[in-house]
């Protein structure tokens, strides 16, 4: 099946890619589409409805939308959460890298000694107006008080997986991929298209 990804973000396709290896995943740009949504819920399951909604109503494809975050439930309640992508790019004044996030993230927590947290995946496929799927998935661990590791992206070199003794960014793209929210999201979205089809 051909499926749009509403999502700019080059890294999501290639782990999506992987999961979803019997589909051929797209990138808007790839119809010569544009798109950008906003994300304005309050939940990640709102955010990944709202932006596969937006898309579909664009091109008329089959949609797949995601959003995710990493929660620490010691940080002020759960922080970076929902605003995970966008996280101290308001103090700054300009959208953080991935290693100055962590660093932001890393400052914020020098004091809290509880240091469990986990990411949320929220998947949404749209095949049609009427037809529409959602999983959520997680995935825990802790916060390391340094970066360690050079795979991945986002907060994968600071979160720890203790019964692997590694961060994320340790691990190959298979052992993130059958272990992380965005894997086994994917892979209970894979076997819901298999059982659709």
């Amino acid at each position: 099946m051909k499926i749009v990804l509403a999502t700019g973000n080059k890294h999501k396709k290639q782990e999506l890619s992987q999961i979803l290896s019997s589909h051929h995943l797209l990138l808007p740009e790839d119809l010569g589409i544009s798109f950008y949504h906003e994300e304005t819920a309050d939940t990640f399951m709102g955010n990944s409805m709202s932006k596969a909604q937006a898309l579909f109503a664009t091109c008329g494809k089959p949609v797949l939308a995601d959003d995710s975050g990493l929660i620490v439930p010691e940080l002020n309640g759960g922080e970076p959460g929902i605003y995970s992508a966008r996280y101290g790019s308001d103090e700054s004044g300009h959208n953080l890298s991935d290693t100055e996030r962590n660093l932001y993230l890393l400052h914020n927590m020098r004091s809290i000694s509880d240091r469990s947290a986990f990411f949320v995946c929220c998947m949404t496929l749209i095949l049609d107006e009427y037809r529409v799927f959602t999983v959520q998935e997680s995935f825990h661990g802790k916060i390391i008080s340094r970066m360690e590791g050079t795979g991945g992206f986002g907060y994968d070199p600071v979160f720890y997986i203790p019964e692997l003794e590694k961060t994320a960014a340790q691990l190959s793209e298979s052992e993130k991929n059958s272990i992380s929210h965005r894997g086994k999201a994917g892979i209970r979205m894979a076997a819901l298209i298999q059982d659709l089809a």
